[in-house]
């Protein structure tokens, strides 16, 4: 694979937009793979805004499960941005679906993969701890899978107020 990179940081540190111009640099067009659902009025707000944001120049892939499905499928068409993560992650635990399982396989897949693939996550473990244990299970798998992603990434750059910080 040409390039793996993971974009990190907390809530509205401009970590997708600092993956998505990262991404449009690797070439165009340009595969966004989507994690969110649209449960809510403020969350079809958020992706409403991650949209109008994009131009012609994204192919948009929705897949809230199988992301090595989607990154399959998108693979040769372009460099891949995933966003994100920590979404994916979220939909997998409510499901309880085997997210260790399928992260360890993506991440034993993408260095076969032609095309580079921009990661979105976000850092969680920087607050206070959860009051309830399934905060604190989501706390805890965030940390494990942004630990497994940023030790396989070629790059990961840590989003601070709009800035892009190099970590490796």
């Amino acid at each position: 694979m040409q390039k793996f990179l993971l974009v990190t940081g907390g809530a509205r540190s401009g970590k997708s937009l600092i993956a998505e111009t990262r991404c449009l640099d690797m070439g165009r067009p340009a595969g966004y793979i989507a994690t969110a659902q649209a449960w809510d009025d403020e969350m079809r707000a958020r992706i409403a805004e991650h949209q109008a944001r994009r131009g012609p120049e994204w192919v948009t892939y929705t897949e809230p499960m199988d992301l090595l499905g989607a990154l399959r499928a998108s693979d040769g068409k372009g460099p891949r941005l995933v966003d994100c993560l920590t979404l994916w992650l979220t939909n997998m635990m409510l499901a309880e679906a085997d997210w260790r399982s399928a992260a360890k396989a993506m991440l034993a897949e993408l260095p076969q993969h032609k095309s580079p693939v921009v990661f979105v996550t976000n850092e969680v473990g920087l607050g206070i701890v959860p009051d309830n244990a399934l905060a604190r299970a989501f706390r805890d798998a965030a940390g494990t899978l942004n630990q497994w992603v940023a030790a396989a990434a070629d790059e990961v750059i840590l989003a601070v107020s709009g800035l892009p910080l190099k970590v490796k």
